[in-house]
């Protein structure tokens, strides 16, 4: 069976013997084992299995069921779909239908049948697989959430494809990368691609809102719990409830606010500034800055529980100066944009405007092409954008078009170079074809066989 394989098995049982017991009795699944609710936490964010068979009564306090609830919980908080069997003892009835009722798939009583715990868990595998295959199906409906993000640099693309797996998902996204390189946008696909893309998308900027000002912004207040508050008011994280609240520039999140938001994750809940009313809310958190938090956290002006609680998934993204071909296929993108915006459709980059783009630093990457691009469409006099229109100086020929003759480079040049030069002529194989130096069929063969696809 393919799920077996591809999605592990987590046996969470604090009693060595019988996690023995249980992982040879299911020695037909790939299983990762767990003895305690914060070990289960790792083996699940590093295997991310398709079941779990798990004990109540664990550490801590093997004899209270209170751990096993949480852990519960967590697991389906973190992705609904996991099937979790519970193990409870003969006269544990009770919690059995109260761990059902939260979302366990099935509960055995120990001592269980070797036999029927493996028919239970290949038939959960089973059900696993028939829901990721319908959610994929129904993706395949929808359009593509990262259909409006232009990019051909491949660790670009491979970003893409993770925002993508982790998407169906609750698990807290940390976006991490320089002022506008396109963190917002990516949060809004990750959303879009989300089985939350029918409720809000809230965002709220840290940075941009005084500190007196950013608790009652994220907590709401109660009327009459400060002057000035003359109705209750609902915070953002409250108004997002059912969909997704990015946190951008968490970085400069006020240090006492910190424990707030910490305590939030932790249960769920919010209670409004002025109110006693701990309010239940249900919102995927996504959080971005372009600051190093793990150098916070050594400075101790970030809190390390928090840093660990918010970075579930992180995901790194490159500067438009590292991003292969991405500059001046993003160039041209804007021009198409801003020329039909203005009514001026004829208007395109000139050669030195795209080479004095592409060896641009692009210091404010694609905000800053994106202003440089809109101020060139307004100030071109004729029906092509120059270096000067862009405000930038032309570039020198020497050295930038051997850096595309593929007659000269290996494998892995070659790929550098087919980026770079469909980059710089819009997609266009014939005019790439002509610039690198090869005949049209020729650079289709390299495309195809260094794995490189068309944008049109």
């Amino acid at each position: 069976m393919s799920s077996e394989k591809s999605r592990p098995l987590l046996i969470v049982e604090d009693d060595l013997s019988l996690q023995k017991q249980i992982k040879w009795s299911l020695d037909k699944f790939e299983s990762v084992v767990a003895s305690d609710r914060e070990s289960a936490l790792a083996q699940l964010r590093k295997a991310l299995p398709a079941v779990v068979t798990m004990d109540l009564g664990l550490p801590p306090d093997a004899d209270s069921v209170s751990e096993g609830f949480k852990l519960l919980e967590q697991i389906m908080a973190f992705d609904s779909d996991i099937k979790v069997i519970v193990l409870t003892g003969q006269n544990d009835q009770n919690n059995a239908l109260r761990a059902v009722a939260m979302g366990a798939y099935d509960f055995f009583a120990k001592p269980f049948e070797p036999e029927l715990l493996n028919l239970t868990v290949e038939r959960a595998f089973r059900l696993f697989e028939l829901q990721a295959e319908n959610k994929r199906l129904r993706a395949m409906s929808q359009p593509d959430a990262l259909a409006g993000l232009t990019t051909r640099d491949p660790a670009m693309l491979r970003i893409c494809r993770t925002i993508e797996k982790v998407a169906s998902s609750n698990a807290t996204v940390m976006l991490l990368g320089e002022s506008g390189t396109g963190k917002e946008v990516l949060a809004r696909g990750l959303h879009q691609a989300s089985p939350r893309r029918n409720e809000k998308f809230v965002a709220i900027n840290c940075a941009a809102i005084p500190e007196n000002l950013l608790e009652s912004e994220l907590f709401g207040y109660e009327k009459g719990s400060f002057t000035g508050a003359a109705k209750t008011t609902i915070g953002k994280i409250e108004s997002a409830n059912g969909g997704t609240l990015m946190l951008d520039e968490i970085g400069d999140l006020p240090f006492q606010l910190q424990a707030k938001l910490l305590r939030f994750l932790q249960e769920r809940v919010v209670e409004r500034i002025g109110g006693r009313q701990e309010i239940p809310v249900d919102v995927r958190i996504i959080c971005a800055t372009h600051q190093d938090l793990q150098a916070l956290t050594a400075e101790s002006r970030f809190r390390e529980d928090l840093y660990y609680r918010l970075a579930e998934i992180v995901v790194n993204i490159p500067p438009l100066r590292e991003r292969i071909g991405d500059p001046a296929l993003l160039a041209h993108a804007f021009v198409r944009r801003f020329a039909q915006a203005q009514n001026r459709g004829s208007l395109s980059l000139s050669d030195d405007a795209v080479r004095a783009i592409e060896l641009h630093p692009w210091p404010g990457n694609i905000r800053e092409l994106e202003n440089c691009i809109k101020r060139a469409t307004i100030m071109a006099d004729g029906n092509q954008i120059t270096a000067e229109d862009v405000g930038l100086r032309p570039a020198a020929l020497d050295g930038v078009d051997a850096s595309l003759d593929l007659r000269v480079v290996r494998e892995n040049a070659e790929r550098a170079s087919i980026m770079a030069a469909m980059g710089r002529v819009n997609g266009n194989v014939l005019k790439a074809a002509e610039l690198l130096g090869v005949s049209r069929p020729t650079l289709y063969d390299l495309m195809h066989r260094l794995g490189l696809k068309r944008i049109d």
